[in-house]
């Protein structure tokens, strides 16, 4: 239940240049929500935008029950909404407001007071404060995530549609174990829809496999999964005896975690930015062409996302590739271009290794300092190591391309280098990493 965020592999913008990467962020700032690239997230924000502006109409209509609690959950809503979070992996998340709306889709009483208002109310209500907490951020250009706004009144339009008819049929007005199990049902079951429905979107914006995303979204969103939901049964509970007070201390708990999961994303960021700053020395101090390691990263990250590689993953071969030609300062004149692809193969050897040994006097790094060792290895290995690592036979791969291409846009050009390498799979590149490049390229 938890929403799409930021800090993954390679964004631009507040987190980098990677899965979310520099140029899908800026695409994904240019393009209209309904843009036909994308026609699950369209029909997901058409559908709850259109059950939104129905229940907001429906309320107006026949007006609003218990208008003093309707208002106090909004504005806790819209608070929460002005407070969401960018967390590691592009994913948004607004944990209050959406423990609010859980909370107000269950709320049964209030200080002993039967609470009567419906499924289309809860809707109006959740999607009105949202709304509210969004316009300061429109206001000053920082748009959310349609579909992540989408998610988070769709998951209260589906427990409130599921919970209350229940409750309303089982007579259920007060607290009991027979009411928690039942919220904790519903919350899990439409936890794990979320999960499907981000893991969904996720591979449609990505171009990635269905289940790896949906293993990704699943361990991502566990942790302030728990958070949100727990705080929203227990908001609602606690409302049943001591009224809208229940509101407000419950929510306390739930703005430390906030606060936890903010400082985590912010340490994440800081140290994608370093290592984003490390890779500009190569290109500062004129060994490799400006813009080569973000293009290699990019390159790298699509043809990730075509085999499937797995979030963590992603992230270790976005590092790598971003500091693969970090060994370069070791020479006393740069290579021609910056082209490694172009040097002997010891060479290309000797870079690696040296840039192996700057990553890992980090301490933290040694499996990007790995990848980054093994990534000018034939194909069946170098010694008695065996096969190189995927990530590193990807680098391998993107930074050919990259040095023979360049900047380059030309349609010709590209196809000729893509020619070049497939007389070299089987004995150099990897012939899967290939065809998953050609792929890449097709796509634009």
């Amino acid at each position: 239940m938890t929403q799409q965020q930021s800090d993954g592999p390679a964004s631009v913008g507040p987190e980098g240049v990677g899965p979310e990467g520099g140029a899908l962020e800026l695409q994904r700032r240019r393009e209209p929500f309904w843009n036909t690239s994308r026609p699950l997230r369209a029909l997901l924000v058409a559908g709850v935008g259109a059950a939104s502006l129905t229940a907001l109409v429906g309320t107006a209509v026949n007006g609003v029950v218990d208008p003093e609690v309707a208002l106090a959950f909004c504005l806790v809503i819209a608070a929460g909404e002005l407070a969401r979070i960018n967390l590691p992996g592009h994913r948004e998340s607004a944990p209050i407001a959406l423990s609010g709306a859980i909370a107000y889709a269950y709320l049964i009483s209030l200080g002993g007071e039967p609470v009567e208002h419906g499924v289309g109310q809860v809707v109006a209500v959740v999607a009105l404060g949202v709304a509210l907490g969004e316009l300061p951020h429109v206001a000053v250009g920082r748009s959310p995530r349609v579909e992540g706004v989408a998610r988070r009144v769709l998951t209260a339009l589906l427990l409130a549609a599921a919970f209350r008819p229940l409750a309303d049929h089982l007579s259920l007005t007060e607290p009991s174990i027979l009411l928690a199990l039942i919220m904790i049902g519903l919350i899990m079951a439409a936890w794990l829809l979320d999960v499907a429905i981000s893991a969904l979107l996720r591979a449609e914006r990505l171009r990635t496999r269905p289940w790896v995303a949906a293993q990704d979204e699943a361990r991502a969103q566990v942790a302030t999964g728990v958070a949100i939901a727990s705080s929203g049964v227990l908001i609602a509970l606690a409302c049943t005896v001591t009224g809208l007070v229940g509101l407000l201390v419950f929510s306390a708990p739930l703005l430390v975690s906030q606060v936890a999961f903010r400082r985590h994303a912010e340490v994440r960021r800081t140290y994608l930015e370093t290592v984003r700053a490390l890779s500009r020395v190569t290109e500062v101090g004129g060994y490799v062409e400006n813009g080569h390691s973000r293009r290699v990263s990019r390159l790298a990250h699509g043809i990730a996302c075509e085999l499937g590689l797995a979030e963590r993953e992603l992230l270790e071969l976005e590092y790598a590739a971003l500091m693969h030609d970090i060994g370069q300062l070791s020479l006393r004149e740069p290579i021609a271009g910056g082209a490694t692809v172009l040097s002997s193969p010891r060479e290309q050897r000797r870079i690696a290794e040296l840039g192996s040994a700057i990553i890992r006097e980090t301490g933290v790094l040694d499996n990007v300092a790995e990848l980054v060792r093994r990534q000018c290895e034939p194909l069946g290995g170098d010694g008695d190591e065996g096969v190189p690592p995927l990530g590193s036979r990807i680098i391998k791969v993107a930074n050919a391309f990259d040095d023979l291409v360049g900047d380059t846009r030309e349609d010709e050009r590209r196809s000729a280098v893509i020619e070049r390498l497939r007389m070299d799979t089987g004995s150099e590149y990897d012939p899967r990493v290939v065809d998953a490049l050609d792929r890449v390229l097709a796509r634009g």
